[in-house]
C-alpha cells in the first residue's frame, strides 16, 4: 500500500489529459518556459549593464549633504 504503481501513475495522466486537453497542457508549458526564459534574459541584462566611464557615480545622499552645507553656511 506504500508507493504508487505504474497503473496508477497511468490513471492519474489519463485523468489530467481529460481535464486539461492536451493542447493546454502544452500551452501552459509553453508559457512556463518562456516566463524563466525571459527571467534568464533579465538578469544577463542587469549584470551586463556598463557604467559610463566618463561620469562619476552620483547618489541622492550626496546631492542632500551638499544642499545641507550650502543652507549652513548662508
Amino acid at each position: 500500500m506504500g508507493s504508487l504503481s505504474i497503473w496508477h501513475w497511468i490513471i492519474v495522466l489519463v485523468v489530467v489529459l481529460l481535464l486539461f486537453g492536451r493542447g493546454k497542457l502544452s500551452e501552459l508549458m509553453g508559457d512556463a518556459a518562456k516566463g524563466i526564459k525571459a527571467f534568464k534574459k533579465g538578469m544577463a541584462d542587469e549584470d551586463e549593464t556598463p557604467a559610463k566611464p566618463g561620469e562619476p557615480a552620483r547618489s541622492i545622499d550626496h546631492q542632500a549633504k551638499v544642499e545641507a552645507e550650502q543652507t549652513k553656511v548662508s
